[in-house]
Formats: structure tokens, C-alpha cells, sequence
């Protein structure tokens, strides 16, 4: 025992060591970021530019030292007399002393490569890794792994201890957020966090392998790695969900990253969201990859020359606009290749040329004399002619297009050849409908075509005109201020000006991608990529012309009616065949054994495609099937069974008043949506005073959810009510599945009593 505590207190010794730079490092960045803001904001555009780029790397480096508090160093290596003898400790971030001494290894560091991959059979030349557990700044436990007994002492034989760190970690209260996994990293997982930007790399894997955590540790590695890459391109994150989004918001920060834009795919369009799931029919059409000669063809259609020659008044003459004209004009636009909007400018240019040609003529038959300068302003703001152009060729938004096409049937029918009679008739709609997260990138594929508005442009470039307006006077006092000593310079307003215009508000990569639609990003994280149409596949390739995705997620998961059946299937298309590269997961680290023997085995039956996995551990009673005449009933009886269970491994039992007094864990009920209210009322009933909704799920302890709600979630506890109703339809079978395997302790299954053995 007594060497026991000396470990211990050593290791306190050394976290304590580690802590103390830590707060020495947040200090100076504090006072930093103080001294910054204490100056003001006062100064030249370009001095208050430069403060803001100061103020925000020292905000982001005390939010980096912020977030890895916790946790800050959780291993050691004790590496042989051959490889150097040294110890090595390995954190969130790397930390050193001010002359450069090493005191932290960060986890992604090729350094700290062993501390993941290092076995009996390959040491990797360490006798000892040690996993560190710490409570905030205490050191709680010690787990140690000896790879040669040769190089141990026999003291420190004696007194290895512990339940195993990856042990203690699956089976630890699920909270309101994802944790990452750094700590406890297996090699198989380590190894596809450090594969290399070569190739797409696709992640796959069965439930509670672990996807979601390699993916975002692998975001925290490549910009450890490639940083100089990355970093001015950024890395996007494509999550299932908002929630999805909220529940792992926590990992990359405490990872040591802040960089990564984060978004679904209903919010990927600056300034646009998308809330809405369309009907699968719709979301199956709108999701084909022939969508982009689809709105190329409707695009090409709003381009409507008139049939003979018209004419507009113009400052109380009558000009013809010839369709030779227009038919010369829309040519030379069409081969400028611009998307339809900046080709319209060209068609609008070439239409007004000519006609103030006409009325150049009709002004000098009157012997006036007018600049042709002011003949074309007549010309451009005629109404007549205003309205011919627009007739001919009508500046037109992503959006409005969409509407019309959904609108109109004759337009859809039209511009749709591809699509079944019965595909238009599921994507028609009202004008005024909400837009869907499945219209999201047929809106982008349209902003493509279209190109920016030209009125949208015209107020863009005035607004930049007051901006230099502004910027002009400020620069024009500063030299009437500075007097001889700017104008030794033989410098102007406008010149002083020009070096300031633009400089503004410092924005990270990260914040100037997200305001960008057009950004392309240094590589893309997808999750639940299963999930994804050929169109939505189709925008993201978009933003990552380079291609260099880290893409996960499980086929056999699949939701979406546009969804992946098979990953080749997509792949090959999107990449080619042989220029993507494929890994597996292959350990469960959620679910126990024999909720996963449950979950594979109706899967199985149904047709589920499955990917098999292994599960690091069982648990007594974790699958349960129960069914009865009132499944409702019979699960809130379920959910306050287990919330008790879960009390007494806390402590002392909850009173029956308040069933979730002391459980510390998450408990999900999984119901067809149609049992939501009578399972919500129930639970109240029973002293269950909040239940969480898709909305709240992570505040509160007990929620109850659809399948889609839980996707991507886990729970300590799962109360799947009605399984055979869940199990129908067409995705019916893998929503089941998904169900089934969200808990990492126990699972209930909650039947009708007709559908008993």
C-alpha cells in the first residue's frame, strides 16, 4: 500500500508541475488579451484591424487552455535502456518550459505514436505505459501495462493496480455530451486516426465502434499534422443533426481544436436553413444525381426571346428591339460560359448598345448634342426597356427557380424528362412551402448555374462605395492632421485609402469559410455519411475539389429513402474505382454482448446487411424482451425499474416520489412517434416530472424519442417500446436496429401481447 501511495504522490508531483505552466501560460495570455482591449478601439482602419487579429489569437489560445483542463496529461511511457531510457508523458496539448524543455508530449505527436500502438509482441522499445486517471488537477488512479518484465524493477512489479482504463471508461455514466476518447484510444482506432490525406478514407464500422470519436480525433490530427495544409483552407464537419452537432461539440475543444467548421447539411448554404424532411418519395427523387441536367435545362429555359421585332419609347422616342438583336446578343453571352447572371449583364450590355445606337441616331436627326454616356442612362432606366430585357432574360435567384419548378408543372415537366410521372407529382409543391433539408443541394447545384444576382451585385458594390466613402475622409483628415510629413509621401485620400479599404475585423479561416458558400475546404469530416443522397454527395465535393474526405458511417443504419445501401456503390462513382481506401472498426465498445447477439439476430432476419462486431464486454440482465395487452404501461414500469437499478449503483435507493433522484446516468424510450404523448403522460404519472424531447434529450435524464431522434446518440439505458411497429416498412428493419443498439448497460424490449412467442 505504502508504494502504492508513493506512485501516487509522485505522479501528483508531476501533474501538479504540469498544471503550474499551464497557469502560467493562461495568465500571460490573459494579460495579452487585456492589454489588447485596454488600447481601444481608436486608430487607423489598419491598426484596428491588427488589434483584433491580436485579440482574437490570444482569446483562442486561453479558450485552448481552457479546454484542456481537464484531463490535462492522462499517460507515461517508461521507454528501455536501449531506446533511450527516458519518461515521457503524454496530454491534450504539448507544454514546455520557456527554455524549450519538453514536459508534454501532445497525443497527436509521431512522439506519442507509441503510447497507442506499443503491444507484448512490439514494445516500440516502451516496458511501461501507464494511463493516468485524474478529477480535474487530482490523480485519482494509475493503470499500468508492463510490454518486459526484464526492465521493471521488482517494486514496481508489485504494485500495479487498477480495473483497466478502457474498462472504467465504457462503463461510466453516459452525460448530455460526448467525450473524447484520447485517453483511451485502441490501436485499430489509431491507426485510421493517423492514416494520411493520400486518399478518401472511408470508416465503417457496426454500432459503438467508435466512428463518430475516430472521426473527430482524426479532425484534431490532420490539423496537428498537415496545420500549414489545413490551415488557411479549413476542415468542415458534416453532422446528422443540430442535436448531433451539440452532443459532440465539446470533443474538438478539448482535443485542443477550435478551427473546424461545424454544420449539417440543411445549414451549409450561409445564411439559409433548411428544417423540413420531405416524404421518402420526394427525398429519393429530389436526391438523384440527375438533377444536375435538370436544373441545367430549367435554367437554359428562362432565356425567352420574343418571337418578332418590338418596340420601346425611350425619353419619348421609339426604338425597335430587333430579335436578330437579341439572338446576336444572347450568343455572345451564352459563349462567355459565366453562370446566368453574369451572362445576363453581357446580354444586357450588348441589347443596350444597340438600341442607344438607335437613339443616337433619332438625337441627331435633331441636332442635339448629348455624351452617348447619358443616351445609355436613358436607355437603361427606360421602364420599356426594362421590362423587355426582363421578358427576355430575368435576373433569377437559386431559390425562386426551385419554387417556380416545384410550382409549376409544365416547368417541371419540361425541365424534368428524367424524372417518373410519379416522382414530379411526390416533388411538386406549393410556392411559399418550407424548404426541405433535401432541397438544399438542388439550391446550391442552382446557385452554381446562376451565378450571383446582378441586382444583389449592384447593392454589394455600393455598399462598398460608402465603405470607401468613409474611409476617404477619415484618410483625408489624417493628412490635413499630419500636414508636411504624409505629404513628403506625395500621398492622396484616395491613395491612403486604398491601403486601409478591406483590412476590417480580424476572421479566422474557420469564420470566413462559414459566411462563404463558395469556400473550398482542406479536407471534409462526414458522419452518418449512410445518410447521404448522390446530390448531397455532389456539394460536398463541391467544397473539397482536392477530395480528401474522412467519410464514416454504417450502411446497415441507413434511414434516408436517397440514402447508401452499399459503399462501393456510391464511392466508385464519386472517386473511381481503386482511389478510395476502406477501413473497419471492428470492436464494439458500447454495446454489451448480448444486447448486440439480440440486435444482429433480428437484423439478420429482416435483411439488415449488418457489418458483425466484436463486444469488449457483457453485462448481467442487459437484454430483457417483456410484452403484455398495454405496452405503454408496461414501459414506464420498465423506466422506473431501471432508474432505481441505476440509483442503487450510485447509492442509497431513490425515493418512489422521484425515481430519477439519484441516477446519474441517460435513459431513452424508443417508441413509433404515434405513443409519444401517452408514454410522456405516463412517465409524469409516475414522478418523471421532465422528460426530454428530440429537443432536449441532452439536458434531461429520461427522454423519449423516435428512432431518427436517437441516431447517433447513446444512452446507459434503452426502453424500445412496440418493436414490431418500429420493425415495419421499408426502413422499418434498420430504425429497429439503430434502436436496439443505443445502450451501453440494459435494453427492454416492450411488446403487444399478441405479438408474444
Amino acid at each position: 500500500m505504502d508504494a502504492k501511495a508513493e506512485q501516487l504522490r509522485g505522479e501528483q508531483q508531476r501533474i501538479d508541475a504540469l498544471y503550474a505552466r499551464l497557469d502560467e501560460l493562461k495568465q500571460d495570455a490573459a494579460t495579452r488579451l487585456d492589454r489588447v482591449r485596454r488600447a481601444g478601439p481608436s486608430g487607423s482602419p489598419q491598426n484596428r484591424s491588427e488589434r483584433d487579429s491580436f485579440a482574437t489569437h490570444h482569446a483562442d489560445r486561453l479558450a485552448l487552455f481552457e479546454a484542456v483542463e481537464d484531463r490535462l496529461c492522462f499517460g507515461r511511457l517508461d521507454y528501455t535502456e536501449e531506446a533511450g531510457g527516458e519518461t515521457r508523458y503524454i496530454g491534450r496539448i504539448g507544454l514546455a518550459t520557456p527554455d524549450q524543455t519538453q514536459l508534454l508530449t501532445d497525443w497527436r505527436a509521431p512522439a506519442a505514436e507509441p503510447f497507442y500502438q506499443a503491444t507484448a509482441a512490439h514494445p516500440l522499445g516502451v516496458t511501461r505505459r501507464r494511463h493516468i486517471q485524474t478529477r480535474r488537477r487530482a490523480v485519482i488512479g494509475l493503470e499500468d501495462e508492463l510490454f518486459d518484465l526484464d526492465h521493471v524493477s521488482k517494486a514496481a512489479a508489485q504494485t500495479l493496480s487498477g480495473e483497466g482504463a478502457l474498462l472504467a471508461a465504457i462503463a461510466a455514466e453516459r452525460t448530455g455530451h460526448m467525450h473524447d476518447i484520447v485517453s483511451t484510444i485502441q490501436a485499430e482506432q489509431d491507426r485510421v486516426i493517423r492514416s494520411d490525406l493520400a486518399r478518401p478514407l472511408v470508416v465503417e464500422g457496426g454500432p459503438g465502434t467508435g466512428k463518430t470519436a475516430v472521426a473527430l480525433h482524426r479532425a484534431a490530427y490532420l490539423l496537428y499534422t498537415y496545420r500549414g495544409r489545413l490551415a488557411s483552407a479549413g476542415v468542415l464537419l458534416v453532422g446528422p443533426s443540430r442535436l448531433f452537432l451539440r452532443y459532440i461539440d465539446q470533443v474538438l475543444p478539448s482535443l485542443g481544436e477550435n478551427g473546424v467548421v461545424t454544420t449539417t447539411l440543411g445549414d451549409i448554404l450561409p445564411g439559409f436553413r433548411a428544417t423540413a424532411i420531405d416524404a421518402p418519395a420526394a427525398a429519393r427523387a429530389k436526391g438523384r444525381r440527375v438533377w444536375q441536367q435538370i436544373l441545367r435545362r430549367a435554367v437554359r429555359q428562362r432565356q425567352r426571346l420574343p418571337r418578332t421585332n418590338q418596340e420601346v419609347r425611350v425619353q419619348g422616342h421609339v426604338l425597335t428591339l430587333r430579335r436578330r438583336d437579341l439572338q446576336a446578343a444572347e450568343a455572345q453571352a451564352r459563349a462567355t460560359r459565366k453562370p446566368y447572371n453574369a451572362a445576363r449583364v453581357v446580354f444586357v450590355r450588348r441589347v443596350i448598345e444597340q438600341l442607344t445606337d438607335q437613339l443616337a441616331q433619332a438625337v441627331k436627326a435633331e441636332q442635339h448634342h448629348i455624351e452617348r454616356a447619358t443616351l445609355a442612362e436613358d436607355v437603361r432606366t427606360a421602364r420599356d426597356v426594362r421590362v423587355a430585357l426582363n421578358l427576355c432574360w430575368m435576373p433569377l435567384t437559386p431559390t425562386k427557380l426551385l419554387e417556380d419548378l416545384f410550382a409549376k408543372p409544365l416547368l417541371l415537366r419540361a425541365a424534368a424528362p428524367e424524372l417518373s410521372e410519379a416522382e414530379r407529382r411526390a416533388v411538386a409543391r406549393p410556392a411559399g412551402a418550407p424548404w426541405t433539408v433535401s432541397d438544399v443541394p438542388l439550391i446550391d447545384e442552382a446557385a452554381e448555374l446562376l451565378g450571383h444576382d446582378d441586382e444583389a451585385g449592384r447593392r454589394e458594390r455600393a455598399r462598398r462605395h460608402r465603405i470607401r466613402d468613409r474611409e476617404r475622409d477619415y484618410a483625408g483628415a489624417v493628412l490635413e492632421n499630419q500636414g508636411a510629413g504624409y505629404a513628403q509621401w506625395m500621398l492622396t485620400a484616395d491613395q491612403l485609402a486604398d491601403r486601409w479599404i478591406g483590412t476590417g475585423p480580424h476572421l479566422s479561416a474557420a469564420e470566413r469559410a462559414a459566411q462563404d458558400r463558395t469556400w473550398t475546404y482542406g479536407h471534409i469530416v462526414v458522419d452518418e455519411a449512410q445518410e447521404l443522397s448522390e446530390m448531397d454527395w455532389r456539394m460536398l465535393l463541391r467544397r473539397c475539389p482536392t477530395r480528401s474526405f474522412t467519410i464514416v458511417g454504417d450502411p446497415g443504419q441507413t434511414h434516408s429513402a436517397a440514402g447508401a445501401r452499399d459503399w462501393a456503390e456510391a464511392f466508385d462513382t464519386l472517386f473511381g474505382a481503386g482511389r478510395w481506401q476502406r477501413e473497419r472498426l471492428t470492436v464494439n465498445y458500447r454495446t454489451p454482448a448480448s444486447i448486440m447477439a439480440l440486435a444482429e439476430a433480428s437484423a439478420r432476419a429482416a435483411g439488415v446487411p449488418i457489418l458483425p462486431t466484436t463486444s469488449a464486454r457483457d453485462v448481467p440482465e442487459a437484454a430483457l424482451e417483456v410484452s403484455g395487452p398495454d405496452p405503454v404501461a408496461l414501459a414506464v414500469a420498465q423506466v422506473v425499474d431501471l432508474l432505481r437499478r441505476g440509483s442503487h449503483a450510485a447509492g442509497p435507493a431513490a425515493s418512489d416520489a422521484s425515481p430519477t433522484a439519484r441516477y446519474g446516468g441517460r435513459l431513452a424510450v424508443i417508441a413509433p412517434a404515434a405513443d409519444g404523448a401517452a408514454l410522456r403522460a405516463g412517465l409524469e404519472r409516475a414522478g418523471i416530472a421532465r422528460v426530454g424531447t428530440a429537443e432536449t434529450v441532452l439536458d434531461e435524464s429520461v427522454s423519449v424519442l423516435t428512432p431518427a431522434e436517437a441516431k447517433g446518440l447513446e444512452f446507459d439505458d434503452v426502453v424500445v417500446v412496440r418493436p414490431e411497429i418500429l420493425g415495419a416498412g421499408p426502413a422499418g428493419p434498420r430504425d429497429l436496429y439503430v434502436a436496439e443498439t443505443r445502450a451501453t448497460q440494459h435494453l427492454r424490449l416492450i411488446g403487444a401481447a399478441d405479438q408474444a412467442d
